[in-house]
């Protein structure tokens, strides 16, 4: 069964920034979740980009 919506914590995609601009093929993308209630805007994490292998700004995506 699926969990119920009212739930506080979302799952969210983060996708990089710096890959679009490089003109490589592919994505980086990561799955992770967030609350909600605590974080409305969107948010940005520092994660590793096996394509460009360093790390880069990931920004959540809708």
């Amino acid at each position: 069964m699926a969990k119920k919506s009212k739930d506080a914590r979302i799952q969210v995609i983060l996708e990089c920034t710096e890959h679009k601009t490089s003109g490589m093929p592919g994505t980086s993308r990561y799955v992770t979740t967030k609350n909600k209630k605590n974080t409305p805007e969107r948010i940005e994490l520092k994660k590793y980009n096996p394509i460009l292998r360093k790390y880069t700004i990931h920004k959540e995506i809708k």
